[in-house]
């Protein structure tokens, strides 16, 4: 399917860096820079990345992330917090919702995700407010972060650079920089991991999530070519569909993830929703199904018994209306293993898609025409 290799360099010293950070450093270059992004990187660097390289180092990435959150070394005020808050979009914000629910059964306060402007009025002195922005020039993060060091909230930062950088260092701010030259949703090995470091150095989590990202790691690794086959299969089976994914509710984020990846790799339109949640709602409009919807079961061993019983007894429903059902299965011990393990699987469902349906996974272009014309007032 011509898949290609790209293994890209994961340090600060990257040569790319300095034509990045020149640009990413004035918000008021960033759509133009989003624009120039494929010519910069073969002028630069003398190759072409896609979107297949970043998926195939997904495993180099984690391993990365390790590395860079064992360095972090943060000034924690002794104070404690009501609740977290990471507010973020897109490939930096999907990162929230997923580790939120990775780390809901061990946190003693909320954590919650926040994808716009603006920020909830309970965010205050008692807030620990998580600024997640690999560009570091999101404008609504940007927006979002300037209410919350306003609000008197602690602030800490996840970024590759930009201004969400400028203003951690101008403020001393704790922050985790990370590799630059990587599309946001292409970060996602190297950028969700530092969430949970972040939370760590204040206190909220232990450190036993380090040794499951690992374990991960090693066992995406030896599954690759399994993985890359199944995803091949789905495929094919859903490139002239338009799909619809559902999961438990403890994999919500995962299925946000995979409905993203579709939408920006392989140009399609999909959607989502959990179980048990849409026995109540969505099934009932499942009479209105047809052919030409897909429906992608993700599945686990930590499904709830009941869920998995829903899941079997809705799959015949779906049946009566659609002869496209496929599975996606996780592997792993633990909720993060198989968290991991899916975002993994379900990133080579979107290339590959991308492939069969003979699109530019990486580009997009209407993201950036928005980004463009939002830039000009």
């Amino acid at each position: 399917m011509g898949l290609q290799r790209y293994r890209p360099e994961l340090d600060q010293e990257h040569k790319m860096d300095k034509g990045m950070s020149m640009l990413s450093s004035i918000p008021c270059f960033f759509p133009f820079y989003i624009r120039i992004f494929g010519r910069l990187e073969k002028q630069v660097m003398g190759y072409e990345k896609n979107m297949t390289g970043y998926v195939m180092d997904y495993t180099t990435h984690l391993r990365k992330a390790v590395e860079i959150g064992k360095q972090a070394k943060f000034k924690v005020p002794a104070k404690s917090f009501q609740h977290v808050l990471v507010t973020g979009l897109g490939g930096s914000g999907i990162g929230g919702t997923i580790v939120s629910q990775l780390v809901q059964n061990e946190m003693k306060i909320p954590m919650l995700v926040n994808n716009d402007y603006g920020l909830p009025a309970y965010v205050g002195k008692d807030s620990l407010v998580i600024v997640s922005s690999y560009s570091g020039n999101t404008e609504e993060t940007l927006s979002s972060m300037e209410i919350a060091l306003a609000s008197g909230a602690e602030v800490a930062c996840i970024t590759a650079g930009g201004r969400v950088l400028e203003i951690a260092k101008e403020k001393g701010l704790n922050y985790i920089q990370i590799p630059t030259g990587i599309p946001p949703r292409g970060s996602f090995g190297v950028n969700s991991p530092q969430l949970f470091y972040v939370l760590k150095q204040y206190g909220l989590i232990d450190g036993s999530f380090e040794k499951e990202i690992l374990a991960a790691a090693d066992m995406i690794d030896k599954d690759e070519e399994q993985m890359k086959s199944h995803a091949s299969s789905m495929a094919e089976q859903i490139k002239d569909s338009i799909p619809v994914i559902y999961s438990d509710a403890a994999y919500n984020g995962v299925s946000i993830r995979l409905r993203q990846q579709v939408n920006e790799n392989a140009k399609m339109l999909c959607w989502h929703h959990v179980f048990p949640e849409m026995n109540h709602n969505e099934l009932v409009g499942w009479a209105g199904g047809d052919k030409r919807f897909a429906v992608i079961l993700m599945r686990t061993e930590g499904d709830h018994m009941r869920t998995q019983l829903r899941m079997n007894l809705s799959k015949a429903i779906f049946k009566k209306h659609t002869d496209t059902v496929v599975e996606m299965h996780a592997k792993g011990d633990t909720l993060i293993e198989r968290s991991y393990y899916l975002v993994h699987l379900g990133d080579w469902l979107s290339v590959i898609l991308a492939d069969l349906k003979g699109v530019d996974a990486i580009e997009v272009d209407v993201i950036d025409f928005l980004k463009g014309e939002l830039s000009k007032h």
